[in-house]
């Protein structure tokens, strides 16, 4: 079995938001499978994707605190069209990825108890940001 859709999230300001909860409601054929993979991507070069931990918002400034630091905006970018934060959410990007894959074990997403997907906004002022879901597993049953 294989399925696609997108969806689209609403602009979010600059920082880690947790998102699991939008992507595992936008595939509910999830609960029909008894293995499989969820493939999400997001279509855009200035955010990103990550698995981490979903339960301390510490842990979320501090991403953002880790990734200003590692990923300065004072740098001499010669991309600079776009603003400050262009090139700099562009090198976050490549650096933390734009796609994470979910194992599905009987109908539910096989995550560590701590473990979330995160949409890592990079700029200061971004639009909103669509995903792809890839979904593919075998049925329950067959």
């Amino acid at each position: 079995m294989w399925s696609q859709t997108t969806l689209s999230l609403p602009a979010y300001p600059r920082g880690f938001h947790l998102v699991t909860r939008r992507v595992l409601d936008a595939v509910p054929e999830i609960g029909d499978l008894r293995v499989g993979l969820l493939h999400v991507f997001i279509k855009h070069t200035s955010a990103s994707l990550t698995l981490n931990e979903n339960a301390d918002p510490d842990v979320r400034t501090d991403f953002e605190t880790a990734m200003n630091h590692a990923v300065p905006e004072d740098l001499p970018y010669e991309h600079t069209v776009e603003g400050p934060d262009d090139m700099p959410a562009h090198v976050k990007a490549s650096m933390m990825g734009a796609s994470v894959t979910i194992p599905i074990a009987d109908g539910r997403p096989n995550l560590g108890t701590w473990q979330g997907v995160y949409l890592c906004e990079h700029r200061d002022r971004a639009s909103s940001r669509t995903l792809v879901l890839t979904l593919q597993g075998e049925r329950r049953g067959e």
